[in-house]
């Protein structure tokens, strides 16, 4: 019984912590979106997550046994908090809303792959086994990534800085899951606090080089501007 109350609780804290990063990806690939498509975004987002929770429950067992698995898949996660703020390229109203709303559905599809994988293995090394507590765990995540993901959209959108937060709360997901790869563990063990240094540095480098590409964007439109302005045009004709 107090074996079982453990997992229980163990299956709560993972599914908060796991299914809340969900939450915060779809948030924010949703965040730009007008009201109707970002509902579509989060809706298409988190069905895919659920169903995406039912195929790897099924598999759960043969996927804790592939090794390296967990660090691909955190690996891919850093490459996905990358995508969510880097710079969108300039366009037009429909043209730009139409893309955007594409880009954000894709990138939630292969967030999806990669956390609905973590929460599953996570959940069944809990679960020992037992599938009532893998279903307990199913459930809980479905109201955690539909309800998480509309407030940190809204959030975002109020309060844009807390993107790099959220960029930050994924890819300290990422690199807890390249260091708990069992695999990865038995060669390098790391500490709590080196995996939020690691996290720190990685999101620093991140900006960084989002920085550097929006300054460059922004060179660049003034650039066009200059050459398109009316002035331009009459100096080149004089």
């Amino acid at each position: 019984m107090l074996e079982s109350l453990q997992a229980i609780l163990s299956i709560i804290i993972i599914d908060l912590v796991l299914s809340g990063d969900n939450a915060v990806v779809i948030g924010m690939a949703a965040r730009s979106l007008s009201a109707e498509n970002r509902r579509r975004a989060i809706i298409l987002g988190g069905a895919g997550a659920i169903g995406l929770r039912i195929l790897f429950t099924a598999l759960a067992t043969i996927l804790l046994g592939i090794p390296y698995l967990q660090a691909i898949g955190g690996v891919l996660l850093i490459y996905i908090a990358f995508k969510l703020i880097r710079p969108q390229s300039g366009g037009h109203g429909e043209i730009r809303e139409a893309g955007t709303l594409r880009e954000a559905i894709q990138t939630i599809i292969l967030a999806d792959v990669v956390m609905s994988l973590d929460n599953i293995l996570a959940v069944a090394g809990a679960a020992h086994g037992d599938i009532r507590l893998l279903m307990f765990g199913l459930l809980l995540s479905i109201p955690i990534i539909l309800f998480g993901s509309e407030l940190v959209a809204r959030l975002l959108g109020r309060f844009p800085a807390f993107l790099y937060i959220g960029a930050f709360v994924l890819i300290h997901a990422a690199v807890a899951m390249v260091f708990q790869d069992p695999t990865v563990h038995q060669r390098i063990a790391v500490v709590t606090w080196q995996e939020f240094a690691i996290s720190i540095v990685l999101t620093a480098m991140i900006i960084g080089v989002v920085r550097l590409i929006e300054s460059g964007q922004d060179g660049d439109r003034t650039e066009r501007r200059m050459r398109t302005s009316p002035g331009s045009t009459s100096e080149g004709l004089g």
